[in-house]
């Protein structure tokens, strides 16, 4: 079942669109910088803390609580024990001996999906013919089926249960009180198995006017699972599980908590298992690597996409002369490439250069040979020649 829609943009209204894109570039510009600068000074303190906090960590017998070492960074290792049982309070759903418990929620919905094709015209404007199409798949999120173009034939349910994570408040590893949360986000997922009782539980709190069942994998709300029909549900439980574990954190009594270096920046580290303190900030180190180069290419990115949009009116003018409009267009995204070389690299080297100027001019200096480099092959590309006949 599909719906074909055919839409008319004259040459005005995309010169409007245009100009306004041309105002989001200019924002969009501003933010990536700030975005590349922020990221540099967090990435700087965050290397600066690990530094400090690698220097001077200790490990110490998480078994016995040592007085001497209050307000210090100790490293332990030791056996995990959940203080509080956890529980999913809507339904009453309870993973014994756990350090967590995940419910995931999926709904069967109607989904639609569309396929464009815009070609220009005579005078500069633009047709588009869109066909949407509409299947069912299973969902964990509501899709709002009033936002489709044919929405009377594909209506699904406007609520179902949130998937959700339920963790204890506090753990012990060792003889140290941990956050029950940050030692669940270390653990290991394995299915819980439901009960009937906690499968009327759910029906009794969804009050589903459809039955419910016990599977292998969970709850099933539906007639028939193997025939599901729009509004059907899938709720499921994992139990979350830790044996062992590492913590890096300020002795404060028996817990351990963040550890606030002299930047003012946080240090709590944990590991599965039986793993040294070296480790862990080599670990924490790269981690924070990772996320700065993320960070780095999604700003990139951005600049790229922001220089786009500025010149974007160029090749709309250009449009009033047939084929004229295209090579308007290859030619500024040959330019937005080019600064996007030349500016991102500056402004990542800004970041840098109170740390280490060096590193900074070499950033610099990289990206305007890049930049050159690139310019002088558009430039020397041989024309293509007409074949003989």
């Amino acid at each position: 079942m599909s719906h074909t829609e055919t839409t008319y943009t004259s040459w005005f209204e995309r010169i409007k669109s245009a100009l306004i894109g041309a105002l989001v570039g200019l924002a969009l510009l501003i933010g990536c910088i700030w975005l590349l600068i922020w990221n540099e000074g967090r990435a700087i303190q965050t290397y600066r803390a690990l530094s400090e906090g690698a220097s001077q960590v200790i490990s110490v017998d998480g078994a016995a609580v040592d007085p001497a070492n209050e307000g210090k960074l100790v490293h332990i290792s030791g056996a995990v024990k959940s203080d509080q049982i956890p529980q999913d309070s809507q339904f009453g759903v309870t993973a014994d001996g756990a350090v967590g418990l995940s419910r995931q929620v999926e709904m069967y919905q109607w989904v639609e999906k569309s396929e464009s094709q815009t070609k220009k015209t005579l005078g500069g404007g633009e047709e588009t013919t869109t066909t949407y199409s509409y299947t069912k798949e299973w969902r964990s999120d509501i899709v709002d089926s009033s936002r489709f173009k044919q929405p009377d034939d594909h209506q699904n349910p406007t609520s179902m249960p949130d998937g959700a994570t339920f963790t204890a408040k506090t753990a012990h590893v060792g003889a140290f009180s941990v956050p029950g949360k940050d030692v669940a986000g270390i653990g290991d997922y394995s299915r819980l198995a439901l009960t009937d009782s906690d499968v009327q539980r759910i029906a009794v709190q969804i009050g589903a006017s459809r039955p419910a069942k016990r599977n292998s994998e969970g709850a099933y709300i539906g007639l028939n699972e193997n025939l599901p029909d729009v509004g059907d549900l899938r709720i499921t439980y994992q139990r979350i599980d830790v044996e062992t574990a590492s913590i890096v954190g300020k002795q404060s009594h028996s817990a351990l908590v963040p550890y606030e270096t002299t930047n003012h920046r946080d240090i709590f580290l944990t590991a599965e298992g039986d793993v040294d303190a070296g480790q862990m900030f080599k670990t924490a180190e790269s981690e924070n690597n990772i996320i700065t180069w993320l960070v780095r290419a999604a700003g990139i990115i951005g600049l790229f996409v922001s220089f786009k949009l500025m010149f974007g009116l160029l090749p709309i003018l250009a449009d009033l002369i047939p084929f004229v409009g295209s090579i308007i267009g290859f030619g500024t995204s040959i330019v937005a490439f080019v600064l996007t070389l030349l500016v991102g690299p500056v402004v990542i080297a800004i970041g840098w250069f109170a740390y280490r100027p060096l590193l900074s001019v070499g950033i610099i200096a990289g990206g305007i040979l890049l930049a050159v480099v690139v310019t002088r092959f558009r430039r020397k590309a041989p024309l293509s020649q007409p074949q003989p006949a």
